[in-house]
């Protein structure tokens, strides 16, 4: 295992502290417990918005507090949910007395973990809104999860509804939205290669040198079924077809597509599947009126790609459009 770190012990405490000293004017940073909030906050009266996940998806989520987008990120251990105290804390911390809306991918362990802290926070009379995630066709049930996965639809949501939280839209309106994107976002992903998770110092899975999985999880975990590589539009094709069959997008409407890496893809790479996979959609009928490339939902420095669509209405895109300061995406600013 080569990687950049001193004691796989001290690898999140250890990036969290060079967060604060690369972003002093967006973020500040809590060690005990772990959290991220947004440079001002609490910001009297605005709803908030918080979500949180295990590390080692980097830039999400702590990338994404700033203003115009998330007011707080629970960082978990690698690969490990954050605890109900962690999600608590930071609740409090970002509450400007018009509630928070706390976004969480559908993994048992989140979900379990901000449930109870949604509850303790409610008993101390902070209003709290859940958008639950879960926008992966690949498997309905997973090593993680009861349902479907939440994967790249989770940057969708946390940045729309951030937008419109600074706008000043009430708590009720914003879960609501948010709860709107997830149904109309779909996502698949595919593994080159597996990733290594310094406490382990082992590869999480095997392929072989002409092997992919596909339908991976952000986690390492199974997909649908291994196959052989391919070219890249074939690759873009397997993904594309469920996620086009799933909700189903319908000829003629407006959406997003969103090409993400996995840590280990170049860019170079994810345009030539974002060139097929917008092919694939005009085939389809569709308008891919906004897009976002980039490595925004990592696994480590797993080689792959994960493609998500989502179908958008005119307020999803005037809050798209909105404003954006944050370490992973500054926009209009």
């Amino acid at each position: 295992m080569k990687k950049l770190l001193n004691a796989p012990s001290d690898l999140v405490k250890e990036a969290l502290a060079g967060m604060a000293l690369a972003h002093p004017d967006l973020l500040r940073v809590q060690f005990d417990p772990a959290f991220l909030v947004r440079a001002d906050a609490p910001v009297r009266g605005k709803v908030s918005v918080l979500s949180g996940g295990g590390s080692g998806h980097e830039p999400l989520h702590g990338g994404f507090v700033g203003r115009g987008m998330l007011d707080a990120a629970c960082p978990g251990a690698v690969f490990t949910s954050p605890t109900p105290d962690q999600i608590l804390e930071a609740t409090r911390a970002v509450d400007g007395g018009a509630g928070v809306v706390h976004v969480v991918k559908n993994y048992t362990g989140d979900v379990m973990n901000f449930e109870m802290a949604g509850e303790l926070a409610r008993d101390i009379g902070i209003a709290t809104e859940t958008v639950l995630v879960n926008d992966d066709v690949a498997v309905e049930n997973s090593l993680y999860t009861a349902g479907r996965r939440g994967v790249g639809t989770t940057v969708l949501v946390e940045k729309i509804c951030g937008a419109a939280a600074e706008a000043g839209r009430a708590l009720a309106d914003v879960a609501a939205l948010g709860r709107r994107v997830n149904e109309h976002g779909r996502s698949m992903g595919l593994a080159l290669t597996p990733c290594t998770v310094p406490h382990a110092g082992k590869p999480s899975f095997e392929l072989g040198p002409d092997e992919i999985e596909v339908g991976i999880g952000i986690h390492g975990e199974p997909g649908r079924r291994r196959a052989k590589l391919e070219p890249a539009d074939r690759l873009t094709e397997m993904l594309m077809e469920p996620i086009l069959d799933d909700l189903p997008f319908r000829a003629g409407k407006d959406v997003l597509l969103f090409v993400n890496g996995l840590g280990g893809t170049p860019l170079l790479e994810l345009y030539v599947v974002f060139r097929k996979a917008h092919e694939l959609a005009a085939a389809r009928g569709l308008r891919v009126v906004r897009s976002l490339v980039g490595p925004y939902i990592t696994s480590l420095e797993m080689a792959g790609v994960s493609i998500t669509l989502l179908q958008v209405d005119d307020e999803m895109v005037r809050y798209w459009d909105a404003p954006v300061h944050t370490a992973a995406l500054r926009w209009g600013v």
